[in-house]
C-alpha cells in the first residue's frame, strides 16, 4: 500500500455520525523536502522533531459537525500516548509539546489539512497516529491514521544536535558517500565508503536496531523516553554496531581467517551490511574491523539525524591498563617482540557525533568521540563514548564517557625496551609518535582535513599533575611534534641519546638491570626512509649515527625488517643485516641499506605494514641505541576507466575497463583480476592468466548498470598464487543520476 495515501481503518465509533474518514494523504513529497528527509524511506513518512508536518484527511461524506463534534489526534509510542486537541488557528506551534492546527484556508467540504508539530525533545522512534471524532457527550469514533518516523533535527536551534552551518549539515547528515583514510601518516591511503542512508531498507534497519537493543528489551518504556537524548542514543547505537553483548550488527575478526564470512577489507558499503543484518533476523554480519564498525555507526547516526563523521587516528594507542603509557619490546638485534596487551595501532578509525552536553556543561558541546570497535568495556558493555573532543584537548580525563581511554589513544607515551635474556638493556621514551595525525574528509571535497590540533595541545602536561611518570627534566613541558606530511620522506620515528637519565625513571616500567653502566652523553641514532616505498622498487633505509663525544667508537649495527598488520604484533623477520662500523669523534655516519623488491614481494600484501628497527651497540661499553620506523608500501595501481567518465545515468548500460600492470620484479603465477560493485554489477567477474610477466597487463571489461540514483563503488582486486593475499585493491566512485 502506498504510504503517501493510505485507506483508514475504523476502530470503534457511534452509528449516528456522518463523519467517516476515507483516506489520509501524507503529503510525503512536500513533507520530505521541508524536513530534509527526501529519499530516506519509501514505506514511511519521515519527519524531524520540533518542525510542523502536514496531513490531509479525506472523508466519505462530510467533515465533523463543528457544533457537536471535534477532532482529537492521539500519538502512541509504546504504551504512552499524547492527546492533541486539533485547533483552528494561524498561530505558531509551541515546540515544547505536541500541537495540531488547522489553518482557516485548509478546510474543504470533504477534506481538511492538519499541521502537526512534535516537541523538540521527542524520542527518536516510529509513532502510531489515531484520529478521534469526539462529541460533547464523550462518545467518539476512532480511526487509525497510520505511522510516521520521527528523527533528530540538526536544522532546529532548540534541538541538542543543532548544527548551524548549511555546509556542515550537507556533509555530516545528507552526504551518502565518504572517504576513509588508512595506512601510515607518511603514506596515506584514501578509499571511498558508501554510507548509503538513502538505500531502500536502510532507515528501517536503523529503526529495527533500536527495537532489538538490550535497553529496549529490559525496559521498553524507559528506553523510549531516553531516546530523546542524543547522548543516550549514541551509546546505544555504539554498543549495537558490534555484537559482543547483544543482537548487534557486526562481528569483529582480526585473525586473518574469514572463510565463513567476508574479509573486512572487502566491504565498501554500510547499506550492504545493514541489509544483511536485517534480512538474517539480526544475526551478526561477519566480519568487521575498526573502519567498518565506524562507517556503519556513522550511517546509523546520520539516518537518526545526529551529525556524524568518520575520523582516523594514525598511530593510535590501545591503553588497556589506563596508565597512559604503551610499552614496546625489542630484541638486542632489533626484532620487535610480542608485547603486553597494550599496543599501538598504525591507524584506528572512530566516529565523531555532534551534540550538546548538558550533563557536562556548554564548554563540552560539539564533537564527541564515539568508538564502536569492541576493545574495552564501558559501564559493563562494549561501547566507548560519547567523549567530548574538547575534554581530550584540555585533558579533563574524568569527563564522561571514557575520556581517559580515548586521551591515551591520541597522546599516550611509548616506552621502548631493548631486552636480552630477560634483562632490560636500554629504555627510551617517545612522546611524539602516538596520535601523529588525526584526520577526516573535508567538507565538500575528498581532501584530508587535519584535526590533530583539535585533540592535542602544543605541549605535554607536567608529570606531577597527571600521575603519569616522573623524570621530566626540570619539570618542564615537552613540545609536541606537528611535522605531518602525506608523502615524501618520512620523518625519523625516534632518536636515542646516551645518558638520558629521565628515560630510566618511568613509573610502572621494568627497572634497569643490575650492573648496567651509566654512559656519558654523546651518541645519537636515527632511522628514516629514502622516498616513498613502492612495490617493485627497493626500499632504502637511512641510518644516521652522530658521535658527539671526544673519542672514536667501534659499533655493531643490527637492522631488522618485519611485516605486521595495522593493529597486531610484528611477524618473524624476513630481512636482516649485521655489520661492524667505526665512527670518529665528532663524525656523522650515514649508512644506507636496501631491501630488494624480490626480498619482500612474496610476503607483502596490500594492507601490510613494515616494521624496521636498528640497534646500534657500542662494542666497548655494551650500550645499545634503538631507532624504529613503521611504514606501508605503495601497491601497484589498478586502473578503472568508465565509459563517459565517473557520472552515469540510472538504468543505462555502460562499459567499465579495468586493468593491472605487473610492476613486480618478476613474473607471477595464477594472476586474477576481480571486479565487483554492489548496485552496479551482479556478482563478481574475473580475468585470469596462468603467468603474468613483468610489465605485462591483465584486463577485464564489464558492463555496469545502476537501478537507482546515488553514489556507488566499483571495486577491483588483484591477486596471484605466489601470495595468498590480495596485493592490490582499488575502489572507484561512481555517481548515478536520474535519466
Amino acid at each position: 500500500m502506498d504510504f503517501m495515501q493510505q485507506s483508514t481503518l475504523k476502530i470503534n465509533g457511534f452509528n449516528n455520525s456522518h463523519c467517516q474518514l476515507k483516506m489520509v494523504n501524507y503529503e510525503a513529497e512536500e513533507n520530505s523536502i521541508s524536513h530534509e528527509t527526501h529519499g530516506l524511506s519509501e514505506k514511511h513518512l519521515v519527519v524531524r522533531r520540533g518542525k510542523p508536518f502536514k496531513l490531509t484527511l479525506w472523508f466519505h461524506w462530510q467533515l465533523w459537525n463543528p457544533h457537536t463534534e471535534y477532532p482529537v489526534l492521539e500519538v502512541f509510542l509504546g504504551n504512552h500516548s499524547d492527546r492533541i486537541i486539533v485547533q483552528i488557528s494561524d498561530e505558531q506551534h509551541d515546540r515544547q509539546g505536541w500541537s495540531a492546527k488547522i489553518y482557516p484556508g485548509d478546510i474543504q467540504s470533504k477534506s481538511v489539512t492538519i499541521h502537526i508539530c512534535s516537541p523538540v525533545n521527542s524520542p527518536v522512534a516510529q509513532y502510531y497516529l489515531f484520529l478521534h471524532i469526539e462529541t460533547m457527550h464523550r462518545s467518539r469514533s476512532t480511526f487509525e491514521v497510520g505511522t510516521f518516523v520521527l528523527l533528530c533535527n540538526p536544522w532546529l536551534k532548540e534541538d541538542p544536535v543543532y548544527m548551524p552551518l548549511k555546509a556542515q549539515r550537507e556533509e555530516y547528515i545528507k552526504n551518502d558517500c565518504g572517504i576513509l583514510f588508512t595506512g601510515t601518516p607518511q603514506n596515506i591511503h584514501a578509499r571511498p565508503w558508501m554510507f548509503g542512508q538513502y538505500e531502500p531498507g536502510v532507515l528501517e534497519a536503523c529503526m529495527k536496531l533500536l527495537q532489538v537493543s538490550r535497553w529496549h528489551f529490559n525496559n521498553k518504556e524507559k528506553d523510549y523516553i531516553r531516546r530523546a537524548d542524543p547522548i543516550y542514543l549514541s551509546r546505544v547505537i555504539c554498543a549495537m554496531v558490534n555484537c559482543e553483548d547483544d543482537l548487534g550488527i557486526l562481528m569483529g575478526n582480526w585473525s586473518n581467517d574469514y572463510r565463513d564470512g567476508v574479509s573486512p577489507t572487502e566491504w565498501s558499503s554500510s547499506a550492504d551490511i545493514l541489509h544483511q543484518w536485517a534480512l538474517s533476523n539480526c544475526k551478526p554480519v561477519r566480519y568487521g574491523q575498526c573502519w567498518v564498525f565506524a562507517s556503519v555507526l556513522c550511517t546509523v547516526m546520520r539516518v537518526l539525524g545526529v551529525p556524524s563523521r568518520v575520523v582516523t587516528v594514525f598511530n593510535a594507542a590501545h591503553d588497556a591498563n589506563s596508565n597512559l603509557i604503551i610499552e614496546e619490546n625489542f630484541s638486542s638485534s632489533g626484532e620487535k617482540l610480542p608485547g603486553p596487551k597494550d599496543s599501538t595501532w598504525n591507524f584506528h578509525v572512530w566516529v565523531e557525533c555532534w551534540m550538546r552536553r548538558p550533563d557536562l556543561g556548554s564548554a563540552f558541546d560539539g564533537w564527541q568521540v564515539v568508538d564502536p570497535t569492541p576493545q574495552e568495556k564501558s559501564g559493563g558493555i562494549y561501547c566507548c563514548g560519547p567523549c567530548p573532543v574538547v575534554a581530550i584537548h584540555q585533558r579533563f580525563l574524568g569527563a564522561s564517557f571514557d575520556t581517559r581511554f580515548i586521551y591515551a589513544a591520541v597522546d599516550a607515551d611509548v616506552v621502548r625496551l631493548i631486552i636480552h635474556n630477560g634483562r632490560v638493556l636500554k629504555r627510551t621514551m617517545d612522546t611524539e609518535t602516538v596520535g601523529r595525525l588525526i584526520c577526516t574528509k573535508s567538507i565538500g571535497s575528498d581532501l584530508l582535513e587535519n584535526l590533530t590540533q583539535d585533540y592535542k595541545s602544543k605541549t605535554k602536561p607536567q608529570a606531577a599533575g597527571y600521575g603519569r611518570y616522573s623524570g621530566w627534566r626540570g619539570g618542564q613541558d615537552r613540545p609536541m611534534s606537528r611535522n605531518v606530511r602525506m608523502s615524501g620522506r618520512p620523518t625519523p620515528c625516534l632518536s636515542s641519546s646516551v645518558g638520558n637519565q629521565e628515560d630510566r625513571s618511568i613509573l610502572g616500567c621494568s627497572q634497569m638491570s643490575d650492573g648496567e653502566e651509566e654512559m656519558p652523553p654523546g651518541l645519537e641514532v636515527s632511522l628514516s626512509l629514502k622516498g616513498v616505498p613502492t612495490v617493485g622498487e627497493s626500499i632504502v633505509l637511512c641510518v644516521t649515527v652522530r658521535n658527539n663525544s671526544s673519542s672514536s667508537r667501534v659499533l655493531m649495527e643490527h637492522v631488522n625488517a618485519q611485516l605486521k598488520e595495522y593493529n597486531r604484533n610484528a611477524q618473524e623477520s624476513f630481512w636482516k643485516s649485521h655489520k661492524e662500523e667505526c665512527i670518529k669523534a665528532g663524525e656523522v655516519l650515514k649508512l644506507e641499506h636496501s631491501i630488494l623488491s624480490s626480498e619482500y614481494e612474496s610476503v607483502l600484501a596490500d594492507d601490510d605494514i613494515m616494521n624496521v628497527a636498528v640497534v646500534i651497540k657500542d662494542v666497548l661499553t655494551k650500550e645499545r641505541f634503538l631507532a624504529t620506523q613503521e611504514f606501508n608500501v605503495t601497491s601497484p595501481k589498478i586502473t578503472v576507466e568508465i565509459e563517459g567518465g565517473g557520472r552515469i545515468q540510472m538504468k543505462k548500460e555502460y562499459k567499465a575497463h579495468v586493468s593491472f600492470t605487473n610492476t613486480c620484479s618478476s613474473s607471477v603465477n595464477g594472476a586474477v583480476l576481480t571486479v565487483e560493485g554492489s548496485g552496479l554489477l551482479q556478482g563478481k567477474q574475473e580475468a585470469r592468466m596462468a603467468i603474468l610477466k613483468q610489465d605485462e597487463k591483465i584486463e577485464k571489461t564489464v558492463t555496469i548498470m545502476a537501478a537507482g540514483p546515488g553514489t556507488k563503488v566499483l571495486k577491483a582486486t588483484f591477486s596471484h598464487s605466489n601470495n595468498p593475499k590480495a596485493i592490490s585493491r582499488t575502489f572507484h566512485k561512481v555517481t548515478v543520476v536520474s535519466a
